[in-house]
């Protein structure tokens, strides 16, 4: 069975992840018909995900996402155009966050004055 192992390094602490996380799973379940379930720890979460011909979990760490997904045989052809579409979603999704974290910051200062 073909494997995708993805790794994304992120400034964003453990809240942001998780929420990144939530946002991504979402889409997932909603893109690709993926069951997700989500499991909280208390210095990372693992969201686990499935559907027909796909399993894996994606780590939610404080500093890095690790994405593992096994691949059926039949969508085996296509993992190199599946790992693409995840790395993607999944820096598309960090961006995003990324963007909104200076956004915040500059609203805040701009109260205080």
């Amino acid at each position: 069975m073909p494997d995708i192992r993805i790794h994304r390094a992120h400034r964003l602490g453990l809240a942001k992840a998780r929420d990144v996380a939530w946002r991504w799973a979402e889409d997932v379940e909603k893109k690709f018909d993926m069951e997700c379930t989500v499991l909280e720890g208390e210095t990372s979460d693992t969201v686990e995900f499935t559907r027909a011909g796909v399993n894996g979990r994606l780590i939610v760490a404080a500093d890095h996402f690790d994405l593992d997904a096994k691949l059926g045989f039949l969508l085996g052809a296509f993992s190199q155009t599946i790992q693409g579409e995840i790395e993607k979603n999944l820096d598309d999704l960090l961006a995003a966050e990324a963007k909104t974290k200076p956004a915040a910051k500059r609203k805040a200062a701009a109260k205080k004055k």
